[in-house]
C-alpha cells in the first residue's frame, strides 16, 4: 500500500486551488483527518469533503452526515462513485466553489475510502493526461497533472493520507489484512464497534448468531473449515482476515449514524 508522507501531502496541497478529501460515509469521522485539515488552514486551501460510499447507507443518514460536516464549518458532498451517483454534480459543485480559472483540485484521503473510484469518476472516459506535476523531486513519476474540461485540473497521485486515528481504525487501514502480523485483535475490535451500531449486522453477513467477537471467529472459522492441521482447532486468524475484508468490501451491512462534529484541540 503506497501512503504518502506528510511533506509529499503538502507539496501536493500547495500546487492545489481545492483540496478533495475522500470520506468513507459509514464512518467518516474515523476516515477524517484532522491533521489534514491543519495543514489546509495553514496553506489557505479550500477543502471538500466527499462522503463516498453512500449508496451504502439509506438516505437519510447520508444528508445527516453532510449536515453535521457542514454545521462543522466544512463544505461536504455525499456521493457514490462506483455507482457513479451524484460524481456529476460533485463536479459542478467544486467548480461552484473557485473563484479562479484555471484551477486544480489534489484528491486525497485515507486507504479504502473510495479515493481512487472518486478520481477516475472525476476524471471521465475522455479524460486526458497532459504532463507529470512540475517540480517534485522523488515523485514526479507518480503524480500526474490531468484535465478534466477545458479550465479544470486535477493531481492523481497514488499517495493516500498516512494513516492516524484510534484503534482500531488505524490498524485496518494502515495495512492489508494479509500483512497484519495478528489479525485478530483489531478484528475483534472491529467486530465490537459494528455490533455497537448494527447488532444484525453478523447475522446477516455470515448467519451467526453469536455476540462475543472470538467467538464469532471460531464459528466463521469452523463453518469455512479453516483448521490447524495438527490440533483441529479453529484457525481464527484467518478468519479475523476475512471479517476485515469484507468489511472494506462492504459485505457486512454496517454504519454510524449521524452525530455531531467536534474539533479536537489544536496540537
Amino acid at each position: 500500500m503506497d501512503l504518502a508522507s506528510w511533506r509529499l501531502l503538502a507539496r501536493t496541497v500547495k500546487k492545489a486551488d481545492l483540496v478533495v478529501e475522500v470520506v468513507d460515509i459509514r464512518d467518516p469521522v474515523s476516515t477524517h483527518s484532522w491533521r489534514l485539515v491543519e495543514m489546509i488552514d495553514a496553506l489557505d486551501r479550500e477543502l471538500v469533503i466527499v462522503l463516498n460510499k453512500a449508496d451504502l447507507v439509506p438516505l437519510h443518514v447520508a444528508i445527516g452526515w453532510k449536515d453535521r460536516f457542514e454545521e462543522a464549518g466544512f463544505n461536504a458532498f455525499y456521493v457514490s462513485a462506483n455507482k457513479r451517483l451524484g460524481t456529476r454534480r460533485l463536479r459542478g459543485y467544486i467548480k461552484h466553489l473557485v473563484d479562479t480559472i484555471p484551477f486544480t483540485v489534489a484528491v486525497v484521503g485515507y486507504p479504502k475510502t473510495g479515493k481512487s473510484s472518486i478520481i477516475n469518476a472525476l476524471k471521465g472516459k475522455h479524460s486526458a493526461q497532459t504532463s507529470p506535476v512540475p517540480g517534485s523531486p522523488g515523485y514526479t513519476r507518480h503524480a500526474q497533472l490531468y484535465k478534466i474540461e477545458p479550465g479544470f485540473y486535477m493531481i492523481d497521485t497514488p499517495g493516500v493520507i498516512p494513516v492516524e486515528g484510534g484503534w482500531p481504525d488505524s490498524i485496518i487501514r494502515g495495512r492489508s489484512p494479509e500483512e497484519l502480523p495478528d489479525p485478530v485483535p483489531p478484528a475483534a475490535a472491529l467486530i465490537e464497534k459494528i455490533l455497537q451500531y448494527r447488532p444484525n449486522a453478523i447475522a446477516e453477513a455470515y448467519g451467526i448468531t453469536e455476540t462475543d467477537p472470538y467467538k464469532i471467529m471460531e464459528e466463521l472459522a469452523l463453518a469455512r473449515g479453516w483448521k490447524y492441521r495438527l490440533t483441529g482447532e479453529p484457525l481464527i486468524e484467518e478468519a479475523a482476515r476475512v471479517i476485515i475484508r469484507d468489511y472494506h468490501k462492504a459485505k457486512i451491512p454496517f454504519y454510524i449514524p449521524p452525530q455531531p462534529i467536534r474539533r479536537p484541540r489544536q496540537r
